[in-house]
């Protein structure tokens, strides 16, 4: 693929572009590429080369990142382990007027990644945060899945230990609209395996490699997919989407204190 252009310095790129200058006192949210470095967006470029300092959840990951596109920046780790304890120092950062953009491993911070703590330590400090939006595997897959997106609810990671597991997903059994997981390679055969388990009449979409060379997307009952998995090896994180057609109808609540007027 080809960056050249994205790639070139830009030194005064507001002035250039006709935008403000980034504020100072504010916090950044970075959305990163979620594969294909193409992903990036010029905005996120320009809040990267004008900022102060980078919070990054992994400092290697980011610096290779800000190192493609010719930004040089200092770097502050900022991961699961230690965000409560890096709010402080992001918070007198921004109280001493610097500019922090805060970057995840890839798409936007907070979204199953780090960032919400930070996030709300810095608004309950009288602070600005201000998000740069970009890719999210979230809106990726579920745009592309086929699925209704008039209604979805985001689940992220199920828990990893199977009790937990099993009680979340009977709990999202009378949930109505298209459930999105995020899942790893390796415990989508466990994943695919409950939802036959709870839902196995519901159409299944696996989105992986997103924005990758290799991007594919596989649709089928949980047990057709798990068929498939015993025949062919599927690498890389997935987006697991859930339709909501096949799932017990929600009931209404006739404890209610809502009455409606045609009754």
């Amino acid at each position: 693929m080809s960056t050249q252009n994205l790639s070139a310095p830009a030194q005064n790129a507001s002035a250039d572009s006709g935008w403000p200058p980034l504020a100072p006192g504010t916090l950044y949210l970075v959305a990163t590429p979620i594969g294909n470095l193409e992903d990036i967006t010029l905005r996120a470029l320009r809040t990267l080369r004008e900022c102060d300092v980078v919070a990054a959840e992994d400092t290697r990951r980011t610096g290779r990142l800000l190192k493609h596109f010719g930004i040089v920046k200092p770097l502050l780790s900022c991961f699961r382990f230690n965000e409560a304890q890096r709010c402080g120092e992001i918070i007198e950062r921004l109280q001493r007027g610097e500019k922090v953009a805060l970057t995840t491993d890839a798409g936007s911070p907070g979204i199953s990644d780090p960032g919400e703590r930070v996030v709300q330590a810095v608004i309950a400090a009288g602070l600005r945060v201000e998000p740069v939006p970009g890719p999210c595997a979230l809106v990726a897959a579920l745009t592309a899945s086929g699925l209704p997106a008039t209604e979805f609810h985001f689940i992220g990671f199920l828990p990893h230990k199977s009790g937990p597991r099993r009680r979340e997903l009977e709990r999202l059994r009378h949930t109505s609209g298209t459930l999105v997981f995020y899942e790893s390679p390796y415990r989508i055969g466990k994943l695919l395996a409950e939802l036959n388990g709870v839902f196995p009449a519901c159409q299944v979409v696996l989105a992986r490699e997103l924005t990758k060379k290799y991007e594919e997307y596989l649709r089928g009952t949980p047990a057709e997919l798990l068929a498939l998995l015993r025949q062919r090896s599927l690498k890389g994180e997935f987006v697991v989407l859930l339709s909501g057609e096949g799932r017990p109808a929600v009931e209404p609540d006739m404890d209610s204190d809502f009455c409606d007027p045609r009754d």
